[in-house]
């Protein structure tokens, strides 16, 4: 009987040892399943973060290629503004130039005039040029006889007699 005692002492700490064991695997077990739950929640934020960071890099990729595409014309624009900048300048010194030819000629032709009028011949002051009577100029014909002209011309080919 001591022997069956002994048997069943040794069952019973074996059975609770059993027991420990259970327990603590169904604990090693409930932290498992809780670091899944914890790494599958972090794994849907991560997703979605991914998914965001995504769409941020397909806007700043847009954003660049505007930024390159205003880039371009900018330069564009500032090639034409220089070249109109250019135009400008040459418009300015043909301005310039015309200004200075312009005082030249009033200065000349005022220094003229002044000569004319303060020169000792010219006591008389004209009251118009001389110009030639309308009669010597064939197209004041019809003006000054206020007829038409009987004047023909011969043809170089024959013309045909109407019947």
């Amino acid at each position: 009987m001591n022997q069956l005692r002994l048997e069943a002492d040794e069952a019973s700490t074996q059975v609770e040892e059993l027991k420990n064991k259970v327990k603590a695997l169904e604990q090693e077990s409930l932290a498992k399943e809780q670091e899944i739950t914890s790494l599958s929640h972090k794994n849907t934020v991560l997703e979605a973060e991914v998914e965001k960071l995504e769409s941020a890099i397909k806007a700043l990729k847009a954003s660049a290629d505007e930024g390159q595409a205003h880039g371009s014309q900018a330069e564009a624009l500032q090639r034409r503004n220089q070249l109109l900048e250019e135009e400008a300048e040459q418009a300015d010194k043909t301005l310039r130039e015309t200004n200075e030819k312009y005082v030249d000629i009033i200065s000349h032709s005022t220094a003229l005039l002044l000569l004319l009028i303060s020169s000792p011949g010219c006591d008389k002051p004209m009251s118009r040029p001389d110009t030639l009577s309308a009669k010597c100029k064939p197209w004041r014909l019809n003006a000054t006889s206020g007829r038409a002209s009987t004047r023909r011309w011969p043809r170089s080919t024959p013309t045909c007699k109407r019947s």
